[in-house]
């Protein structure tokens, strides 16, 4: 977990500076383990989110809206009783564990001065938010415990609050470096990272890591290979981490993937990814955890919305699989048609010897070299001419059903790949304006019914993806398909390069030339991107097809963004997703 025991110390120094002295205005309960205190102060009013939900326990400031039920939840009630108008006394760590104790002076029923704690307990799914009197006692908690869940550590009305038991471990902060690494050497040998984490109070699996990087440059080293030189960088880094702690020069630093999307945060810059996830600094440590928090919300919120979409599509598409089986066999087996319409032939050539009520008849086979005896079954409830007719009529509607089945598959087989695209699309998909775009998409074809609450709106703000190369050329990229189709058909201009993954999904790439020709370096990195916003973005080697766009054609099924395209010719890259965010205008 990266909020860890020194993350939460550094946050508890820049609230308490934010907070501390300042009263409670209101309270409020926007979700089920979550609560937000706004604090009225010198400076203004601050929201303090205390969150106890086991996928995102957290402690900061806020200032994203919050929605709240129409009714308070009861621990909502029973905080607006104890601390409106508390004043804030002091923000305390309990060591470098993942504990706050947020100290209230208020008054009680009696008019009486007393000091209450709320106890923030950040421990992943056994965190809690607990508020305690003046004399140690548990009024309640976001997370009651029973002796049935926990005889460890149970948490109700009226018991005496536990302290979270403390680790007997190291602290970076009050032990010496030497120290430190005695203690790796006593402890049971294993790769740096995992010794560190196991000996040192309060830090993450990252920081561990981050710290066993620099000392090993990179290589796995277990603490048994710990020579002098290895002991020396790790002593050095050690005491670099403790000053800068001590004299605050740290930096809120969120780590982001390729995508942009957030991956982790820390209180330092974090270099063992090298190359691969990007680092964006923040001002404090509030914002981050703020900013951490919401996108990836807004990104499980979308992948929630997109659920429904998904299991349509994978519906639609084994539908269609099935579909498209049959009518391949059903080909297959018509294949033999014309052995019906000799049959029929061989009938009428021996007319003559036919007779109603017979089973069968053996004659010449003339089609067959040496005219080789072929018996033919017959109805013998039908007359000779009715047997005759029997077999033409078979030929025919075996002719008739090769036709229309080539069509049907041809047909089915657009289909397909037309979902293989909608499910890449739905598979990049970030913004739930993206997800509102592949639904009008979806139901311009009646695979859905249309949205008339505004999700058509929502739509049409969804923009082109603007790139610009490192030779100043404009590159523009699909989202969806209806854009795809609107910038290869009707946007781009005859000049134009367009670029596309060869027979995999992906977004229409267009090179805005303006009537110059694009260096070799342009072309390359649009094939990237190209790659980049395919299905094939994780492979190693893809190949792009690119052409101008006077040669691209719409697909004869009409289906959106499928197009035909010659003559053209290939490039092979590798998806570079740092080069196309690089590229990306914001």
């Amino acid at each position: 977990m990266p909020l860890d025991g020194i993350f939460l110390h550094q946050l508890t120094q820049e609230l308490s500076a934010a907070l501390v002295g300042g009263r409670v205005d209101r309270v409020h309960q926007p979700a089920r383990e979550a609560v937000v205190l706004s604090m009225r102060s010198q400076g203004g009013t601050q929201k303090l989110l205390l969150s106890a939900s086991a996928q995102a326990p957290r402690a900061h400031l806020t200032t994203l809206p919050q929605d709240n039920p129409m009714n308070p939840p009861m621990f909502c009630m029973l905080l607006r009783k104890h601390l409106s108008g508390a004043k804030l006394l002091e923000i305390r760590q309990q060591g470098l564990d993942r504990v706050l104790h947020l100290r209230f002076e208020t008054t009680n029923e009696l008019g009486d001065r007393v000091v209450l704690t709320l106890s923030m307990e950040i421990m992943g799914r056994h965190s809690n938010l607990i508020l305690v009197d003046e004399h140690g006692r548990v009024i309640d908690a976001v997370k009651r415990i029973t002796s049935e869940m926990s005889r460890v550590r149970p948490v109700l009305p009226g018991m005496p609050y536990a302290p979270v038991p403390a680790q007997p471990r190291l602290s970076i902060l009050a032990d010496p470096p030497s120290r430190i690494l005695e203690a790796l050497r006593a402890g049971p040998d294993g790769e740096l990272s995992k010794a560190l984490q196991q000996v040192l109070e309060g830090m993450s699996p990252l920081v561990c890591r981050e710290i066993a990087h620099q000392v090993t440059r990179g290589a796995q080293v277990a603490v048994s290979q710990l020579d002098e030189e290895l002991a020396t960088r790790l002593r050095f880094f050690l005491s670099q981490l403790c000053d800068r702690l001590g004299e605050g020069r740290t930096q809120p630093t969120m780590l982001l993937d390729p995508q942009g999307r957030p991956k982790d945060f820390s209180y330092l810059e974090i270099h063992q990814y090298g190359a691969s996830m990007a680092c964006r600094p923040y001002p404090s440590y509030s914002q981050l955890l703020d900013q951490f928090y919401s996108e990836r919300d807004r990104i499980d919120r979308v992948h929630q919305r997109g659920a429904d979409l998904l299991k349509l599509l994978v519906n639609l598409t084994e539908r269609t699989t099935r579909k498209l089986n049959a009518q391949r066999e059903e080909l297959r087996q018509s294949e033999n048609r014309e052995q019906w319409k000799q049959m029929g032939d061989l009938l009428s050539a021996n007319i003559y010897r036919l007779e109603k009520g017979m089973p069968a008849i053996t004659v010449e086979n003339y089609y067959a070299p040496g005219a080789p005896q072929l018996t033919i079954p017959l109805d013998p409830m039908l007359t000779p001419s009715k047997n005759i007719q029997r077999y033409y009529t078979r030929y025919r509607k075996a002719d008739t059903a090769q036709r229309k089945l080539q069509e049907l598959i041809a047909q089915g087989q657009a289909e397909l790949d037309y979902f293989d695209t909608v499910l890449d699309e739905l598979s990049r998909a970030g913004l739930e304006s993206e997800l509102a775009a592949i639904r009008e998409e979806l139901a311009a074809g009646g695979y859905v019914r249309k949205n008339l609450r505004g999700g058509r709106q929502e739509a049409r703000k969804l923009t082109l993806l603007r790139y610009r190369s490192d030779d100043g050329f404009l590159i523009l990229c699909g989202r969806n398909n209806l854009q795809n189709q609107r910038l290869t058909l009707h946007d781009s201009r005859n000049g134009d390069i367009w670029f596309h993954t060869q027979k995999i999904p992906g977004s229409h790439v267009v090179v805005v030339t303006q009537g110059q020709r694009p260096p070799d370096r342009t072309l390359e990195q649009a094939a990237v991107i190209a790659a980049c916003n395919s299905k094939a973005r994780e492979s190693g080697k893809v190949a792009v097809d690119y052409t101008e766009i006077r040669n691209v054609r719409k697909h004869p099924s009409g289906r959106p963004g499928l197009v035909l395209y010659e003559p053209y010719q290939t490039a092979v890259v590798e998806p570079d997703q740092a080069l196309a965010q690089r590229l990306l205008e914001k």
